[in-house]
């Protein structure tokens, strides 16, 4: 099996259960997992980089946050 046939039953599975990923995707529990994830995420990168980028990485950290869970 290659890579392709790899990704092509990836896609396959996403396609099929595309329902089911929308719904867990935005539910409680994938909130909570994911605000906890970026906070974590972005307190690392500000930690790291100069504190000139914090607002680039709020703004960030905010951005994906919108598109996960139900907040």
């Amino acid at each position: 099996m290659g890579i392709d046939d790899l990704v092509n039953q990836g896609k396959d599975f996403l396609e099929q259960n595309k329902d089911k990923i929308d719904d867990v995707i935005t539910s409680d529990k994938a909130e909570g997992v994911s605000d906890d994830v970026l906070d974590a995420a972005a307190e690392f990168v500000k930690k790291i980089a100069p504190d000139t980028v914090d607002q680039h990485v709020d703004g960030v950290r905010d951005g994906i946050d919108k598109s996960i869970g139900n907040e």
